[in-house]
């Protein structure tokens, strides 16, 4: 059989082959936008739905026709970049040929960027298709499927129970970082308070991943020491800073959380993270020297954000943002092949303020917040504040609703925020 033959003989096999090949294109960029809208300021919870329905569109799709997609997705997961690994997971799942699955797995496992994609595609399925293959992972002799277990139950904020207690009192595995860090912050999430002494057993370790995870999973669980543990993290630029943030100033006394963020202020180059922190401590004490920084081009969005968290006053629906915005060729990375600055702007789809309505509706309103109080959106904290702004926040607001409801609910899970729709509780 000649070249010309064979190509004949396939298009007859599969003449839509080239629609296999864009559902699974779609999915994998659908699945990416998903990662990013998860955090972002513009989306709520029916946005996400939306979104979620058309990745579901496209999974769909691809079982339609599962031998000739598995090609395709297979082929695909050899770039290992996670949207690529999550429409392939998910096939292979979906399929139940152990082989695949196996294949899926390994791939995904290879490394740190796919092994994202994997893990979504867990947490994505439903129990019926992957509980099996958590316990299977749980019970293996590889640490790595351990690890991936975990993190498949943290996405689904599901309960490992004694498995979870196995694992943290084992050697090997407290020595396999990935997954000692994951399961002590699974303590957190699940709020295994049964799980306290092995907090306690890792908040002092030398590793900053497992020292952070640690604390933080203690201050969930209602462990106010585990707090001044985590003023480092606070102070201290790295990979856990923002998360230490969000927490902290959650837990804090509000005058306690003032000093903290006096000094988070004398600290050089961290004036950002000074914003975030006055934003999750809620105190309209602050929300004067919130208009100030609205008046520095680089700092004007993130205040703004801040001071509709603290007051709930929203500046587009009040007519509050700029309708002709500032140039923004210096503030975004551009397409210069050479230029290594590629990071989506953490500012990009918040409005800019038009500082002096904001001041002076603020001049008009601020009789109604009481300075020493805590706030989010203008409201106090509260459960039934909490859970409506979970239902009907944008995503940054409802990340933040799902940590201050743990923090006040001694048995309240953390909320998955970023859970697939009608899986978040």
């Amino acid at each position: 059989m000649n070249a010309a033959q064979f190509s004949v003989q396939q298009q007859q096999i599969n003449p839509y082959s080239d629609i296999y090949e864009q559902f699974a294109v779609d999915a994998a960029f659908l699945w990416l936008l998903r990662s990013i809208a998860v955090n972002q300021p513009h989306y709520k919870r029916d946005d996400m739905a939306a979104l979620d329905q058309r990745i579901d569109a496209q999974l769909n799709g691809l079982m339609t026709a599962p031998d000739d997609s598995w090609r395709i997705c297979r082929e695909a997961m050899e770039l290992q970049e996670p949207g690529e690994v999550f429409a392939g997971a998910v096939l292979a799942f979906r399929s139940l040929d152990v082989r695949k699955i196996q294949d899926a797995v390994e791939i995904g496992l290879a490394n740190k960027v796919g092994v994202e994609g994997l893990i979504s595609a867990m947490g994505w399925l439903p129990g019926r298709l992957c509980h099996s293959w958590i316990k299977k992972f749980l019970t293996s002799k590889e640490l790595d499927h351990k690890y991936l277990a975990i993190a498949a139950c943290s996405v689904r904020r599901e309960n490992p129970e004694d498995y979870l207690t196995n694992l943290l009192q084992r050697e090997d595995c407290r020595a396999h970082l990935k997954l000692y860090a994951r399961s002590l912050r699974l303590v957190g999430e699940l709020k295994r308070h049964d799980l306290m002494p092995a907090l306690r057993a890792a908040v002092q370790a030398d590793e900053p991943s497992i020292r952070f995870w640690a604390n933080w999973s203690a201050v969930l669980l209602g462990d106010s020491s585990a707090i001044n543990r985590l003023h480092p993290f606070v102070l201290t630029s790295g990979p856990y800073q923002s998360a230490a943030i969000e927490l902290v100033f959650r837990a804090l006394p509000v005058e306690q959380g003032r000093a903290w963020i006096d000094a988070l202020a004398k600290q050089p180059g961290q004036i950002r993270q000074v914003i975030k922190a006055t934003s999750a401590l809620g105190d309209p004490h602050a929300v004067n020297w919130l208009l100030a920084q609205m008046r520095v081009p680089a700092l004007t969005r993130l205040a703004g954000e801040a001071f509709s968290t603290i007051t709930g006053i929203d500046l587009e629906q009040n007519s509050l943002a700029l309708d002709d915005l500032p140039d923004l060729d210096e503030q975004f990375p551009n397409d210069d092949p050479n230029d290594d600055n590629v990071a989506m702007d953490e500012d990009d789809r918040l409005p800019f303020p038009d500082v002096a309505k904001v001041a002076a509706v603020w001049q008009k309103y601020q009789h109604r917040l009481q300075p020493g109080q805590r706030y989010l959106l203008g409201k106090t904290i509260s459960a039934e504040a909490l859970n409506d702004t979970l239902r009907t926040g944008y995503q940054r607001q409802r990340r933040a609703a799902a940590l201050e409801l743990a923090l006040s609910t001694p048995d309240q899970f953390l909320i998955n925020h970023a859970a697939k729709s009608g899986s978040d509780g």
